[in-house]
């Protein structure tokens, strides 16, 4: 069922409302994790122990958000979106697979693990956003929580309408987070009032395989150039169905339809501040859905289709889809976690010709990276705002699944006294970001190394 999680000085934040309802969050869900583990045990009891964390949680939402307001917190309104889409949205699903499934143990670990896993991020990100004035700025233009909900309905909809898929709507917070092997496919728009809509479909390649691939009898493992021109056609379609939410989409006139590489997608995307961006779990693999809406026409990279060029432009896609799949199908994965642009472009010169580098710009985004898509090493940046590199450590310890991926710590500081705090969180190792460059890529070659030896004499 899971360990007890330790309440550690770092989750303080330093006001008593706030820190004194943590500790007893904490200490309920660790008599969960302890009832959990007997043999015999009352439903009843399970029942009313989950309740009881429940209340507590809701309590402790309006006790913080009283507190946020009496302080005139500027992220107030953010704030309370979190706490809404836990309370109204996460919760109730926990609460309707443990009354489907009796109570089991699998759903009781479920419900454990999510909810432990929520309220160690909460605590060390959005709670520490309080007490250093920071606003969580990334969603600022994302829509309602309920127009969010009734998206997420209706693409759920068409997705099991179209492909017999039950898909989970997980995140309206896709952060553009690689997953497995992915198409990115991009169709802008503009109005007669000079606005551009773009929409982004991500499409993990085994979703097009099993789903596209299987209406059409097609026997192939991978995405070909008949396959992936049905796939254009299907994400247009179902584009064309829900842009109907959007104002004067009536006069919707589409000026580009793309195919981008991830590191194309990924370059436009951090630009973006979207009204949607929903990520789905089909069963069958990822998808994600997302808007934006600026006054800007410029066109940016891609490749651009248009009915001449279709075929050929696709093929092309695809094969180099594949040169870049072999190319990194024999390299270790390495996360680079860091709030600096110049550092992260750096990083990934540098280790690039060897390894698949993954970038992360915040603590949040890297844990989301973490779940979509595993790498074998993580570099992470110490001094970050809003959460900084030991609690970006810490949770990833916390939750099982992620807890023996190897952290390395990257660190401006190499005075005693902060290497030693750096040494007591028991990192993989650190390296000083002073360091040459051929430095640095030699100790992360060096810890492969000695990986793959230890790995040899077991």
């Amino acid at each position: 069922m899971g360990n007890q999680i330790i309440w550690q000085d770092r989750y303080n934040i330093g006001v008593e409302v706030i820190d004194k309802e943590h500790k007893k969050l904490f200490s309920i869900l660790n008599k969960l994790f302890d009832f959990g583990r007997q043999e015999e045990k009352s439903q009843w009891v399970c029942q009313e122990a989950i309740k009881y964390f429940r209340d507590h949680a809701l309590q402790h939402f309006a006790d913080e958000e009283a507190y946020m307001l009496s302080i005139n917190y500027e992220g107030l309104d953010v704030h309370r979106r979190i706490h809404r889409n836990f309370r109204e949205r996460t919760i109730p699903a926990l609460e309707r697979e443990l009354e489907m499934t009796g109570y089991s143990e699998e759903s009781v670990s479920h419900f454990l693990g999510v909810c432990a896993g929520w309220l160690i991020g909460h605590t060390l990100i959005e709670d520490y956003a309080i007490v250093k004035g920071e606003t969580i700025k990334q969603w600022k233009n994302l829509q309602p929580e309920e127009e969010q909900a009734v998206m997420g309905q209706t693409i759920t909809g068409l997705l099991h309408s179209m492909f017999q898929l039950d898909s989970r709507f997980i995140s309206d917070c896709y952060a553009g987070e690689k997953f497995g092997n992915g198409i990115y496919y991009r169709l802008i728009y503009s109005t007669k009032d000079k606005k551009r809509w773009e929409f982004f479909l991500v499409f993990e390649e085994k979703l097009v395989v099993s789903t596209i691939g299987s209406v059409m009898d097609m026997k192939s493992e991978a995405v070909n150039v008949m396959l992936m021109n049905a796939a254009r056609y299907v994400a247009r379609q179902l584009v064309e169905r829900v842009k109907g939410y959007f104002p004067s989409s009536e006069n919707f006139e589409i000026k580009e339809e793309q195919l981008l590489t991830y590191e194309q997608f990924q370059k436009v995307f951090e630009k973006q501040s979207p009204q949607f961006s929903l990520l789905f779990d089909t069963g069958k693999g990822y998808f994600a859905y997302c808007v934006t809406a600026t006054d800007m026409l410029q066109s940016e990279g891609g490749v651009s289709i248009i009915t001449e060029n279709a075929m050929a432009e696709v093929s092309k896609y695809l094969d180099q889809n594949a040169v870049e799949k072999k190319e990194i199908s024999h390299k270790k994965k390495v996360l680079v976690v860091d709030d600096s642009d110049f550092m992260l472009k750096t990083m990934q010169d540098l280790l690039e010709n060897d390894y698949e580098v993954i970038l992360a710009k915040s603590g949040l985004s890297a844990i989301r990276g973490i779940t979509l898509d595993r790498p074998d090493l993580i570099l992470l940046d110490y001094e970050m705002p809003v959460c900084n590199g030991s609690q970006v450590l810490e949770m990833i310890r916390a939750e099982k699944d992620f807890a023996d991926i190897p952290v390395i710590f990257l660190t401006s500081r190499v005075d005693r006294e902060s290497v030693k705090k750096v040494i007591e969180l028991k990192p993989d190792g650190y390296l000083s970001k002073s360091l040459p460059p051929a430095d640095v890529k030699r100790e992360v070659d060096h810890f492969f190394e000695k990986k793959a030896r230890r790995s040899t004499k077991k």
